[in-house]
């Protein structure tokens, strides 16, 4: 075993950093045995539920929610970043091109270091919390211009620009669709970006943080996110779950298709997760959403979670596995309109919210963050040989 050098103590820690704290927080937690997760001191479904997704935006940001008149003036502060300077505007569509099926979020890293340099960004350690703070609403506000920019310009169209009159959510889905979305709609996709916020120090929340605490610029530390989201063991759920339920196809077919697929050890997408030991809160309440609008796919999807639950508790005994949130995501945009390459850029116009926070919090602790790693290969030093003659 090689031992390090450093004067500091080794901690020998689990595969995966699993239940290791690595600092503190204010932004929020979750605590999966009891399937509950909240954002500062509100839980987070209750915001969902109950408040609109730029309320949960100053929230996260400046630490409380707003009265009347913050609300009216953080919406129009935001809504007015939206716009997208003509420099980045213009490298769109050779972006768009080359991400080819890569799709939007890919486009988009590229696209969000440009619009860091074109507003001049500079380094989270050489400018203070105001500066720091109007730096992420700057960058999150650009972000649904930036996606559903880059998706239309892939098929061929034109991009639609935002709209300062509109929420949130529905600029969102205007941008995208190039039509004023139904409230309903709107209302649903603001349940859900509402939802997927924040979700503790998942990878691509830790990642921004870790690239904060070297002091680079916000856009550094979200490009850095928007890389570990796009990995499919994080962010790329919700479009797998509705495979899942269109391999199926018909209810006469879930009990075998799902019997095959646990007994050959396959995961089955949409159930299960790292952190809760019961069902998730978010999957609940998006179950919820997708039974207001009503149809055959929601049934078929209810029914699904039926059977698979009582399977995996009969061929699983003893383990807690339930709908996770990609499960009915998938189901709610799909019926709210998005396509299926736009799932995993959706949650990503949500959590660059909880990034964003992450980063202002992790930018007030001068600390860098630097962990060590322990070394298995070969045996050092060892001279080196020297070159044969030519």
């Amino acid at each position: 075993m090689s031992v390090s050098r450093s004067t500091t103590p080794l901690v020998e820690v689990p595969r995966g950093l699993a239940g290791v704290v690595v600092t503190d927080t204010e932004v929020g937690d979750v605590r999966g045995r009891e399937g509950f997760y909240h954002y500062r001191q509100y839980s987070a479904v209750e915001l969902a539920q109950t408040r609109g997704f730029e309320d949960v935006w100053h929230l996260l940001v400046h630490g409380e929610l707003p009265d009347a008149g913050q609300a009216l003036a953080f919406r129009a502060e935001t809504a007015a970043l939206r716009r997208l300077p003509d420099g980045v505007r213009a490298a769109l569509p050779a972006l768009a091109a080359a991400s080819g099926r890569s799709g939007p979020l890919a486009g988009m890293r590229t696209a969000l270091s440009l619009l860091g340099a074109a507003k001049g960004f500079r380094p989270v350690y050489d400018i203070g919390p105001d500066e720091r703070r109007r730096d992420t609403l700057v960058a999150a506000a650009a972000v649904p211009t930036l996606l559903t920019a880059l998706h239309r310009l892939g098929q061929g169209l034109e991009p639609v620009e935002p709209r300062e009159d509109l929420s949130y959510a529905a600029n969102y889905l205007y941008m995208l669709t190039g039509s004023e979305p139904e409230p309903q709609r709107a209302r649903a996709v603001e349940q859900y970006l509402i939802s997927t916020i924040d979700h503790g120090f998942n990878a691509s929340t830790f990642t921004a943080r870790v690239i904060a605490s070297t002091g680079a610029d916000v856009v550094a530390c979200l490009v850095g996110a928007v890389g570990a989201l796009s990995g499919p063991l994080h962010g790329g759920a919700p479009s797998r779950a509705l495979d899942t339920l269109d391999a199926i196809g018909t209810p006469d077919r879930i009990d075998l298709w799902i019997r095959q697929r646990v007994l050959a050890g396959e995961r089955i997408m949409g159930f299960g997760h790292a952190i809760y030991r019961t069902e998730d809160p978010r999957s609940r309440m998006l179950r919820e959403v997708a039974q207001r609008f009503g149809g055959p796919r929601v049934d078929f999807a209810v029914e699904v979670e039926r059977h698979v639950e009582a399977i995996l508790a009969e061929l699983k005994p003893g383990r807690e596995l339930h709908t996770n949130v990609e499960f009915y995501a998938g189901v709610v945009m799909e019926l709210c309109g998005l396509p299926r390459e736009m799932f995993t850029p959706t949650f990503a116009a949500a959590r660059v919210v909880g990034w964003s926070a992450n980063v202002l919090e992790q930018a007030a602790d001068s600390k860098i963050i630097r962990p060590v790693a322990r070394y298995v290969g070969a045996k050092a030093p060892v001279a080196v040989p020297v070159p044969a003659q030519r």
